[in-house]
């Protein structure tokens, strides 16, 4: 059986809305701190496959959630296009050498970086059952390319972006290089058991109308044809963080078939301007989580509301935070499960 997030996802409106959310295995999860704290660092556990199906199980076996997210990284791309990619305690991941300082071209493929990914989809795929849905995902080219370029995250992403400015053929040389591993990766979660895919946009609300368009638009179009050639069956979201009123344009030229939408979109905005018919994912502000309360119910159910009109995911408008109590988290699923609509 395909579940109630496959079947939202593939356009059907259900009674009852499917939810997920983003970073939903992870810190905030005692059993999380517990198995970390026994394997090693975060690469580590990325790249022990049994211990990654184990954390991507974690939150599925407490909470209930109606689909799996991989437990891995947006970096494993530039680490297998042969980036080295380290995370720092205190101070998030590092990739070098960085593309500001190298040309693409000195980087030699390291494909096999992949083959534990899959694994881990395999695994989870297995101890899943039916009725529940496994996530596959992967960063969205400019995203990407902003960690490869600078070798390090930003606030507003200004190295990359002059970089871009500066060199826009060069630039363009890393998004296709990027778009191209990532079409296999997706392809490879994919064939290894993942039954929807997320491409993650992180950064994209750093760029103005026409880069947006050139550096997130088409290369998220590029990869959704290709993925939809082998995988047609399979859908895609969509999700550019901070893309404001671009959203619907995304929505409309990408070719995905469902559109997260972070906390600072109005609900009833994007109801009124997404393509009639296209799931939504989204959209509570983590924070709102973390605080708990009257106003998180509240709140919650004024997205249910908004988007009673349209296939909808509950989810939250980026990943749930490190210290949130898990009573929160119960507290919203119990509200989302007994909506209808």
């Amino acid at each position: 059986m395909p579940g109630l997030l496959l079947d939202t996802l593939r356009g059907n409106q259900e009674a009852r809305r499917p939810v997920w959310l983003m970073r939903q295995a992870g810190r905030y999860l005692p059993e999380y701190r517990q198995l970390r704290a026994a394997k090693g660092g975060f690469l580590a556990l990325v790249y022990d496959s049994e211990a990654a199906a184990e954390i991507t199980l974690q939150p599925i076996r407490r909470f209930g959630f109606d689909g799996a997210i991989l437990f891995s990284d947006i970096l494993i791309v530039p680490y297998a296009m042969g980036q080295n990619l380290e995370f720092l305690a205190g101070e998030g991941p590092r990739l070098s050498p960085r593309l500001v300082d190298v040309a693409l071209d000195s980087l030699a493929m390291v494909p096999e970086r992949l083959a534990p990914i899959y694994q881990t989809v395999r695994l989870v795929r297995a101890a899943l059952g039916s009725g529940r849905t496994m996530l596959g995902f992967a960063g969205s080219p400019w995203t990407v390319a902003t960690y490869m370029v600078a070798g390090e995250g930003s606030r507003d992403q200004h190295e990359t972006r002059a970089y871009a400015y500066r060199d826009p053929a060069a630039f363009q040389a890393i998004v296709d290089a990027i778009v191209a591993v990532t079409i296999d990766y997706l392809c490879g979660q994919i064939e290894a058991g993942a039954e929807a895919v997320q491409l993650f946009d992180s950064w994209a609300g750093s760029l103005a109308p026409a880069e947006f368009a050139r550096w997130v638009i088409a290369p998220n179009a590029a990869i959704v044809r290709a993925v939809k050639a082998r995988h047609p069956e399979v859908p895609i979201i969509g999700f550019p963080k901070g893309a404001g009123e671009k959203l619907a344009a995304y929505a409309r030229e990408t070719g995905v078939d469902a559109v997260g939408i972070d906390e600072t979109i109005d609900p009833r905005w994007a109801h009124r301007n997404l393509p009639d018919g296209m799931p939504v994912q989204g959209n509570l502000d983590p924070l709102l989580l973390l605080a708990g309360g009257t106003e998180l119910e509240r709140r919650a159910t004024g997205i249910l509301d908004a988007f009673r009109g349209r296939p909808h995911v509950f989810n939250l408008g980026h990943g749930i935070g490190q210290f949130t109590p898990i009573e929160h988290v119960e507290q919203l699923l119990a509200l989302v499960r007994a909506w209808r609509r």
